[in-house]
């Protein structure tokens, strides 16, 4: 029989739980255990005044970027309702948004994809950086461009817009909250020899985790896996144990995880 690569290991994924069926199933497969542990739950907003307000003057904008696929799902529907421009340009972080974007019935979205000439994502970061470095991105001096995002976010994508002569408006439709309110979980499966590490997809699951855990001494002892450099600066400065895979996707990630057992 052939040797499972994560026998005996237990790695807890920090995703919302619907995100985190993929990789969860993957590391079932080989032969570890999946511990959900979501510390990012999407929540529709109470309120949609405030966002169907700003969306009511999207005809007078060139750009429609969504950040996520959580910001189409969530703003999409109302934003077809409102009514879209026929000259209204879509842009996306990455192409699961895209993909999402298209289910709503656009035909064009500009990604970081869409200027890679031999189509490999696994050689693509799909983040607000790559998505500006896109000459249509660059060529935006007097144009006016609504960001579609969840409440609060990284504001490099809008600052350097911003930096580029362009007119940024937020269109906020969904929000995230953290649903966990300790690290007692996780703390005793480590104690129990059943966790040795843990999953953290954005910066902000990563800021929850290391707020929960405190001055616990445990968590340095557990390997972080992230998807992004980026996510990985903070608890490297702190002295954790970061491994940073090396491109997007559960199956990337999957392979960072079996480097574990190396």
């Amino acid at each position: 029989m052939k040797a499972m690569p994560l026998s005996g290991i237990g790695i807890a994924i920090t995703r919302p739980v619907e995100q985190a069926k993929n990789l969860s199933g993957l590391i079932t497969e080989a032969g570890g255990t999946p511990i959900l542990f979501p510390l990012i739950e999407i929540t529709p907003l109470a309120d949609y005044n405030q966002f169907e307000a700003v969306i009511s003057d999207i005809a007078n904008y060139d750009w429609a970027i969504f950040i996520s696929s959580n910001a189409v799902q969530n703003g999409m529907p109302r934003l077809l309702k409102q009514g879209i421009p026929a000259g209204l340009q879509f842009a996306a972080i990455g192409p699961v948004t895209a993909k999402e974007l298209m289910k709503f019935g656009v035909k064009h979205v500009l990604t970081p994809l869409s200027n890679v000439q031999n189509g490999d994502e696994n050689m693509v970061r799909f983040d607000s950086e790559s998505l500006l470095a896109l000459p249509e991105m660059q060529a935006v001096k007097n144009k006016k461009i609504m960001i579609f995002r969840g409440v609060g976010g990284r504001e490099v994508l809008a600052d350097t817009l911003k930096q580029r002569g362009t007119q940024v408006t937020f269109a906020e439709c969904y929000q995230r909250i953290n649903p966990q309110t300790d690290c007692d979980l996780l703390a005793q499966l480590w104690a129990g020899k059943k966790l040795h590490g843990i999953v953290v997809t954005s910066s902000e699951a990563m800021r929850h985790l290391l707020d929960l855990a405190g001055s616990s001494d445990w968590l340095k002892h557990v390997t972080l896996f992230v998807s992004h450099a980026r996510i990985a600066e903070l608890p490297l400065q702190l002295g954790f144990k970061v491994l940073v895979a090396e491109a997007l996707g559960d199956e990337m990630m999957l392979k960072a995880i079996c480097n574990l057992t190396k």
